[in-house]
Order: C-alpha cells, then sequence, then structure tokens
C-alpha cells in the first residue's frame, strides 16, 4: 500500500462527478488540434462513456471528425451514415461493416449511442460543417482493395480490369511481371488512379475531389501499408509501421478536412501514450509519440486507467468474446497508487502527478487489450512506464464493468480468477 502517496494523489486530483469536470476537462483539451483518447482495456463501458462524453464536447468545440483505430473501409459506411449521406437505417445497421475479430470493440452499445448522437448533431449542421467518422489502421487489406476497385468500376472499368490483374499476386507469394515485388503494386495503382482523374479532368477541366476519389486513394496506402504489415508482421518492424501508418493517417485526414483539422482519436493505451516514457522506448514507436514529434504544441494525449471490476475480452485471437474478471491492480502499479487515492473516478494533469510523486517516476503500467490472460497477467498485461511523461492528462476509473456487445450474450465466468495465481512483481 502506498496510502501517503495516495493521500498526495488525492491532493492533485480533481474528483469527476458529472458535467461540470466533464466541461471543465474539454475546455482544457479543446485547445489541441490533435486530442487523442486512449483506454487501458478494450472492452470497459466506462472508458467507453467517457471518451464520448469528451468527444461530444470537442466536437461541440469545432472538431471536425472522430478517428478509430479501426479499418478505413468498415468506418467509411458509419461516416455517411452519420453524415446524412447513406443508406443505413440505424446506427446498428451502419456498424454491419465491422465484421472482422473482435467485432465488439466497435459493434457495441456504447459505440450505437455515440453514433446515435452525431447523426443528430449533423442533422442540425450545414453539410461542410457536419463532423466525420474515420478508421485508423490498416488490417482491412482486402477491403481496401474491393474499395479501389468498386470506385474504378463505377467511373473507368478498363482501368478496373487492369488493377484487378495487378491485385491478384496478392493471392500468391510472388508476381514475376510486376518489378519489386508485391509492395510495388499499390504504387501502380495509385498511379493508375491518378491518371484516370487527369483523364476526366482534361476532358472536363474539373479536378479530382469528392469523398469517393479521396476514399479510393487512402484505400489504396492502406493496401500497401497492409500488404508490408503482413509481410513484417513476425518482426518488430510490424508494430512501427501500423504506428506510422495511423500517424500517416491522421496527417492526410487533416489535410483533407481543411485548416488543418481539429480531430479527436480514439485508440488503445498502448498507442496512445508515447514510448519514450516506457520500458519499450528502445524497442518501438507509438502514435502518440509520432504525433508529439511531428505536431509540438498542438498534441493532447488523454491516458485512462482501471484498478478491478469486468472486461468484455477473448482468451485468444479469433475466439468468442466472454466477460471477465479484471483482477486489482498489482502493487508498485500506477493502478494501485491511484486506487490508494480513494477516489472513484478522477483526472490529473501530468504536471500535476509529478508534484505529488515526483519526476522521472517509474511503476508498473497495465494494458488490458482483446485479449486477456490473467493467470499470467504481471508478464501479459504490465510494462513500467512514466506515465506523467506517456499522457498529457490521465483519467482513472476504479471500478469498471464490461461493454454490452450487439452481437452476443455472454455470461461471467462460474469462477473469478485467483489474484493469488499472479506472478510476483519484479522489483
Amino acid at each position: 500500500m502506498d496510502e501517503p502517496i495516495g493521500h498526495a494523489i488525492r491532493s492533485v486530483a480533481r474528483p469527476i462527478h458529472g458535467e461540470p469536470e466533464l466541461e471543465m476537462l474539454a475546455d482544457q483539451l479543446a485547445n489541441a488540434r490533435i486530442v487523442v483518447l486512449g483506454e487501458s482495456t478494450c472492452g470497459t463501458h466506462e472508458l467507453y462513456d467517457l471518451r464520448a462524453s469528451i468527444t461530444r464536447r470537442l466536437i461541440g468545440r469545432g472538431s471536425a471528425a472522430l478517428v478509430i483505430e479501426a479499418d478505413w473501409p468498415d468506418a467509411v459506411r458509419v461516416d455517411r451514415y452519420v453524415r446524412h449521406l447513406g443508406d443505413d437505417e440505424s446506427s446498428r445497421h451502419a456498424l454491419g461493416s465491422f465484421e472482422r475479430f473482435p467485432k465488439w470493440l466497435w459493434r457495441n452499445t456504447d459505440v450505437v449511442a455515440m453514433l446515435d448522437w452525431l447523426r443528430a448533431y449533423n442533422g442540425l449542421q450545414r453539410p461542410e460543417r457536419r463532423a466525420g467518422f474515420y478508421g485508423l489502421d490498416l488490417y482491412a487489406m482486402f477491403a481496401s482493395i474491393q474499395c479501389v476497385l468498386s470506385h474504378l468500376d463505377e467511373h473507368d472499368p478498363p482501368a478496373a480490369r487492369i488493377a484487378r490483374a495487378r491485385y491478384a499476386c496478392f493471392d500468391h507469394e510472388a508476381h514475376p511481371a510486376i518489378d519489386g515485388g508485391i509492395g510495388k503494386l499499390d504504387e501502380l495503382v495509385i498511379v493508375q488512379l491518378v491518371e484516370m482523374q487527369r483523364r476526366r479532368a482534361a476532358r472536363s477541366g474539373r479536378t479530382p475531389a469528392g469523398d469517393a476519389w479521396w476514399n479510393a486513394m487512402h484505400a489504396a496506402h492502406v493496401c500497401d501499408d497492409a500488404e508490408a504489415y503482413y509481410r513484417t508482421i513476425c518482426c518488430a518492424d510490424a508494430w512501427d509501421l501500423r504506428e506510422r501508418h495511423m500517424a500517416d493517417t491522421i496527417d492526410m485526414l487533416a489535410g483533407h478536412l481543411g485548416a488543418p483539422a481539429k480531430l479527436v482519436v480514439w485508440a488503445h493505451n498502448s498507442h496512445v501514450g508515447d514510448a519514450r516514457a516506457t520500458e519499450l522506448a528502445d524497442r518501438r514507436v507509438t502514435l502518440g509519440q509520432l504525433l508529439r514529434e511531428r505536431h509540438p504544441g498542438e498534441v493532447a494525449l488523454v491516458g485512462f486507467t482501471t484498478y478491478d471490476g469486468t472486461v468484455l475480452v477473448a482468451d485468444d485471437w479469433d475466439e468468442p468474446a466472454h466477460r471477465e474478471q479484471v483482477r486489482p491492480g498489482l502493487p508498485n502499479s500506477w493502478e494501485a497508487l491511484f486506487h490508494d487515492a480513494e477516489l472513484p473516478r478522477c483526472m490529473m494533469t501530468a504536471a500535476a502527478l509529478r508534484r505529488a510523486v515526483g519526476a522521472e517516476v517509474d511503476r508498473l503500467e497495465r494494458s488490458i487489450g482483446v485479449v486477456y490472460r490473467p493467470e499470467a497477467e504481471r508478464h501479459s498485461h504490465y510494462r513500467a512506464a512514466r506515465i506523467a511523461d506517456q499522457f498529457d492528462v490521465i483519467v482513472h476509473v476504479d471500478r469498471t464493468r464490461a461493454v454490452e456487445p450487439l452481437d452476443v450474450a455472454p455470461v461471467l465466468p462460474l469462477v473469478a480468477s485467483d489474484p493469488a495465481q499472479a506472478i510476483p512483481t519484479r522489483n
């Protein structure tokens, strides 16, 4: 127990009772052009709900889009729905393209509530002022290929036939007809898209524009980065490639929306936090680190932590979701320290936390993704971190509950995880 430090945390933390504190936090974050909201688990209701509350306020203060850690093609359908451009009847229907594991990450009742609000908000805005919804990630290589081909089918069928022949080699390990191998393909397809638009512009006098054109161009970039990611997935380069792709997507999107636009981003703490403040500093970069480096003074990173409760997770990749008991934060962890402050929900700035615990302080920090292994929690889910350097603001929710998925009705385990089985903490 770190009760004296816990009391020091209590003296600098601001309890979150409701609307006034969230308004104050939104006011504080609104000065940043890119606000990145994290989560310490991928399946916790309170974290989705708090991020949605903050996002609603930031969009009301001028943020142009919500960008999530999801695949670009899946999010396009939702974007059309919330901007009153699509044919879906409801937010639930608009989320129908999220079919890949883990579906519950975005197909849950908290996301539906956020999309309902966003569509209603946009209904009161002029079309050019409506806030969009976009995906950051690169897993959906084949869906991105289909996005490119659909655009070409509609606007240039001969070009679509050429692109299909080029993309066909993704079914094989190599294609001798392409100089430079698979990695060269999307450069050729992008050139093909640009050439198609050049011909159309020469005929009509109009330059390439519009959502369909831009979605096709970005989908081609997703294909390129996804192919490289899958080639390197078994080595350290894969993580960095994915982080750089997400950072590039944010930059491209901000430029596409103009000004450059103010954005709100939802992603896991493992991406949001600055890697330079963790024990992995010499092995990887993160989205938060890249954004700080590229846009100094324009980025706000918000980390979220929890102590115990329940979470929606899988036992392994591509397995069914279920509710799992989250073990109490380990001793010598940030989660245990915030728990000792005895505040059910609170927030603190990085500067305030440094005043309470001192600078350059390392403690264990928990990270639960879509897979949770409580029997090996210390090894699988904790890393040492200087959390006040990782994030600009930290939000702590002491006890949480699992999100409610749209597709399954998971049952709590009959026997809760036994904390006594945890691997001992390393000093």
